[in-house]
């Protein structure tokens, strides 16, 4: 019997800077998945050279063309791995602006499994993962509900190297269970 192919999983970050602790998130997933969880690949997407959302733009039923190619990634998708940093008490601007880009018509983030961490100050961003999940209700997203990652980066001990790697065992450990619960849920979804 052949294997069955590995659920393709997209991953963004809401945060564009170049040491974004979020972003190291999805690198810390990544990692994770090539070496000890089988049956899962991550695709970090990045989507910095998305305009901002204006209907203008969309012409006889297109986008322009960095909308489609981000749109064709995540109708190809099984899942989303979401890392969701918090600003004001919300969803960062980026990662808002892509999924609106991605739920224009056709919305293609519809009828798939996701999962959301974050890493922010106090709370961890757990504010805008509650957002994003509210967000998701309407996308018909399916947001696996445990386990919750909520990383507090500022407070020891240390979790991320100066260039936003995750280094905290405890953390990578805590990572690899919701993608474990990702990967079960997806595959309920799927059959």
């Amino acid at each position: 019997m052949a294997a069955k192919p590995p659920i393709k999983v997209v991953a963004i970050s809401g945060s564009l800077r170049r040491a974004s602790f979020n972003s190291g998130l999805i690198r810390s997933a990544v990692e994770l998945c090539e070496r000890s969880i089988e049956g899962i690949e991550i695709e970090h997407v990045d989507i910095s050279e998305l305009p901002l959302i204006n209907t203008d733009l969309e012409v006889n039923g297109t986008y322009p063309p960095v909308v489609e190619a981000f749109r064709r990634k995540i109708a190809e998708a099984d899942a989303f791995l979401f890392a969701s940093p918090e600003n004001n008490y919300s969803v960062a601007a980026p990662l808002k602006n892509a999924i609106d880009w991605a739920s224009r018509p056709p919305n293609v983030w519809a009828g798939k499994a996701a999962a959301v961490v974050s890493s922010g100050g106090g709370f961890g961003g757990g504010r805008s993962q509650y957002h994003l999940r509210q967000i998701g209700v309407f996308l018909d997203l399916h947001f696996i509900n445990k386990p919750e990652l909520f990383v507090q980066a500022f407070q020891p001990p240390k979790k991320f190297d100066e260039n936003g790697n995750l280094i905290d065992l405890e953390v990578k450990e805590r990572l690899k269970q919701i993608l474990l619960s990702l990967k079960a849920f997806t595959l309920r979804l799927l059959n």
